[in-house]
């Protein structure tokens, strides 16, 4: 079965970063969109940030400039690099693989911004 395997979470203090990971297994990874999404306490799942199978990326308003997508086919991973980490940037971080029908979702990691 197809699984996302997210790493990297963790607890830092604003103004710090953090690399979040994903590695999928059993998809063909290189067709899939790849996705961030995070959802804090009593708060809706929200996208943070996408890269298409070509490369291209969008991201939330709330985190460009800080934030960056990347993806290595070679890996099957996909990274979000995390700097200048606010408070409000704390929820528990899912990787998501769409490819229009078909759509996963790793477990989580929690990511935690102290003031």
């Amino acid at each position: 079965q197809v699984q996302l395997v997210e790493s990297g979470g963790g607890l830092v203090q604003a103004g710090g970063s953090l690399r979040l990971s994903c590695a999928a297994s059993r998809i063909s990874f290189s067709l899939y969109t790849m996705g961030w999404y995070r959802q804090a306490p009593g708060k809706q799942r929200e996208l943070v940030a996408v890269i298409s199978s070509s490369g291209v990326t969008n991201y939330a308003d709330s985190v460009k400039g800080r934030f960056t997508i990347s993806r290595d086919n070679a890996k099957n991973t996909v990274y979000l690099q995390m700097n200048g980490l606010k408070p409000e940037d704390t929820g528990v971080y899912y990787c998501n693989a769409d490819l229009g029908k078909y759509t996963y979702w790793g477990q989580g990691t929690q990511v935690t911004v102290s003031s």
